[in-house]
C-alpha cells in the first residue's frame, strides 16, 4: 500500500485522537463514584431491610406492651373494687372477708407481674426507637455519600463527555482526508491490536510494540520507499517513520 510521508504522519494524528477517546472512555468507566454509588446503594437497600425488620419488631413489642398496660388497669379496677368492699364494712361474713383478702392478695401478686413484664418491654421499645434511630442516622449518611458521589460523577462525565465531543468532531474532520484503503487498514488493525493500529518508529524502536527492531528488519524498512505503507514484523501495526526513527 502506498501513502505519501505527509499522509503517514496524519494517520498518527488520528492515531492520537482515537487513544485520546479510548483514554476518556476508560477514565469515565473507571471513575471511583461509580463504585461509591454502587456500594452505598447496595447498603442502604440492607439497612432498608434492617429497619422493616425492627420496625416489624417494635410494632410486636409495642401491641404485648399495650395489652399488658390494659391488663394492669383491669386488675388495678378490681383490687381497687374490693379494697373499696373491704373497707366499707359492708362485708361481715368471715369466709367472704378471707376470700375476698385472698383475692386481694392475687390481684397484687398478678399487678406485680404484669408490671415487671410491661416494665420489660418498656425497656424493649426504647431499645428498639434507639435502633432506628441510629439506622435512620446511618441512612441518612448513606444516601448524603451517594447524593455527593451522584453529583461528583456528574459533574466529571459532563466533562469527559464534552473533551470526547470534541475530539470525535476532530476525528470526523481528519478521517475522510486520508486514503480510505488506509484508515481501512488502520482501523482493522487497531481492533486487534489493543486500540493501536499504527505508531512511529523513534529511534529504531516501534512505538506499537516498544521493541527494537533487528538489524534486517531496520535496513528493510530504511530500503522502503518513502510512500511505502511499511508494518513492524513484531507487533504488525503501520510503523511510520519520522526524523526521529534512526534510519
Amino acid at each position: 500500500m502506498k501513502a505519501d510521508p505527509a499522509t503517514q504522519l496524519r494517520l498518527l494524528d488520528l492515531q492520537a485522537l482515537d487513544a485520546g477517546l479510548d483514554r476518556l472512555a476508560a477514565r469515565r468507566r473507571g471513575l471511583p463514584e461509580f463504585a461509591v454509588i454502587t456500594e452505598r446503594t447496595a447498603a442502604l437497600g440492607t439497612l432498608d431491610d434492617e429497619v422493616v425488620g425492627v420496625r416489624t419488631e417494635l410494632g410486636d413489642v409495642t401491641r404485648v406492651q399495650r395489652k399488658l398496660e390494659n391488663e394492669i388497669e383491669l386488675v388495678r379496677t378490681r383490687a381497687a373494687r374490693d379494697s373499696q368492699r373491704l373497707e366499707s364494712g359492708a362485708v361481715t361474713n368471715s369466709r367472704e372477708l378471707e376470700n375476698l383478702q385472698a383475692e386481694l392478695a392475687s390481684l397484687a401478686r398478678r399487678q406485680g407481674v404484669l408490671e415487671d413484664d410491661a416494665l420489660e418491654k418498656m425497656e424493649a421499645v426504647e431499645g428498639l426507637e434507639g435502633r432506628l434511630a441510629a439506622l435512620a442516622q446511618r441512612r441518612a449518611d448513606l444516601q448524603a455519600e451517594v447524593d455527593a458521589a451522584t453529583t461528583a460523577r456528574d459533574k466529571t462525565c459532563a466533562e469527559i463527555d464534552a473533551e470526547s465531543a470534541r475530539l470525535r468532531q476532530d476525528r470526523a474532520a481528519l478521517a475522510p482526508r486520508l486514503p480510505e484503503a488506509l484508515v481501512t487498514l488502520y482501523e482493522r488493525i487497531r481492533v486487534s491490536s489493543g486500540g493501536v493500529g499504527a505508531a512511529p518508529l523513534l529511534r529504531r524502536r516501534c512505538q506499537g510494540c516498544h521493541l527494537e527492531l533487528s538489524g534486517g528488519d531496520l535496513r528493510a524498512v530504511a530500503a522502503a520507499p518513502v510512500d511505502e505503507v511499511v508494518r513492524c514484523e513484531e507487533c504488525r501495526r503501520i510503523l511510520v517513520r519520522t526524523p526521529e526513527s534512526g534510519l
